[in-house]
């Protein structure tokens, strides 16, 4: 007996090392990719382990920003889902860090390019259980394009997540089991929320999800509009509201985007720059609502996702009713349901 207790203590003294080797090997495997993890800790009692420092990047990057740099994550058994009959686990993600550096992720390695979900897959293997709750602890989505002249920044900062039920082992009725919501910080130091409702067991996953972007200062976006489109603003807030269903593959909703207060002219900018600012200004005059002083449109997006359409018209047609008719306002409408969709999707097939 004393010798059985001690090839355990000694069994699960190596256990962390072990586990680490496996992690480490299976994010080697992945094609055209390199990643990491620094250690590994084990929770026998409550059926949970700890990943510290996982990284992951292309073998081809020449920055040194990771596309995935997750400090720490812990995953453990829900216990809860247990008495229902489901194994399933539960993972809480301290401050990870999702950065998409346009450059290192085109450049294609020697080998040619990995498929897309191979990082996915591998890090499916690493999590022994289907994820059920998934909780992101002030995370951040970042997007860089280093070759833009200044460099292009945009991110989702102070990401708060929580999406629940992912694996259906409570489900009443014909209602989306899985409920998500997230709040965060965009730049310019906007607010972002989402809310709704998700359905991960099917191919293509069935969702009523609202987004509302409010009160993100314009001029933070001046790298990306004057890249793309010579334009910069001197000031101005920027907001974006969006509902989305998704029902047996048919999509049905609109993106409403605000600009409020905005003034392009900037006493730095350059003849040509200030002729070719002043002609989109007398645009924007002619089409902003004076009332609210926002140049505003709704876009309506409808179809099968294989041929999804963002109805040009209806989108010019509400840019003049905003100016001229009723002005925009600043919320989610709430006019888009997960029914609305299925309706549709119904209609389309008769």
């Amino acid at each position: 007996p004393l010798l059985l207790i001690l090839v355990l203590l000694v069994f699960r003294l190596y256990l962390p090392t072990l586990i680490k080797n496996y992690v480490n090997e299976t994010l080697a495997e992945i094609p055209g990719y390199h990643g990491h993890v620094e250690n590994i800790d084990l929770s026998l009692w409550r059926g949970a382990y700890q990943i510290d420092a996982l990284y992951l990047n292309k073998v081809t990057a020449e920055s040194e920003v990771p596309f995935l740099n997750f400090p720490q994550t812990d995953i453990s058994v829900q216990w809860g889902a247990l008495f229902k009959g489901k194994i399933v686990s539960e993972i809480e993600m301290y401050q990870p860090q999702v950065t998409y550096v346009m450059e290192d992720q085109e450049e294609e390695p020697d080998g040619g390019e990995p498929e897309t979900d191979d990082w996915t897959k591998a890090l499916k293997e690493i999590v022994p259980l289907e994820v059920n709750s998934l909780e992101i602890i002030q995370g951040k989505l970042a997007f860089l394009q280093l070759q833009a002249d200044p460099s292009i920044d945009l991110y989702i900062d102070q990401l708060n997540l929580s999406a629940k039920n992912l694996r259906n082992v409570q489900r009443v009725g014909d209602k989306l089991p899985s409920p998500i919501k997230a709040t965060g910080v965009s730049i310019g130091r906007g607010d972002l929320v989402i809310d709704g409702d998700i359905d991960l067991m099917m191919e293509i996953p069935d969702m009523d999800i609202s987004v509302a972007l409010e009160n993100a200062d314009v001029t933070v976006l001046n790298d990306f509009t004057n890249y793309y489109a010579g334009l910069d603003f001197e000031s101005g807030s920027l907001g974006v509201y969006s509902e989305v269903a998704i029902a047996d593959g048919y999509m049905k909703g609109y993106v409403k985007p605000l600009l409020t207060k905005t003034k392009l002219i900037g006493n730095d900018d350059g003849f040509l720059k200030t002729l070719w600012e002043g002609f989109v200004g007398i645009f924007k005059f002619i089409l902003k609502n004076q009332g609210t002083n926002t140049l505003a449109t709704k876009v309506p997006i409808e179809g099968d996702l294989n041929e999804v359409d963002s109805k040009v018209w209806p989108t010019v047609v509400n840019v003049f009713k905003n100016a001229w008719i009723q002005a925009f306002t600043g919320e989610v409408d709430g006019e888009i349901e997960f029914k609305d969709a299925l309706k549709e999707k119904k209609e389309s097939q008769d």
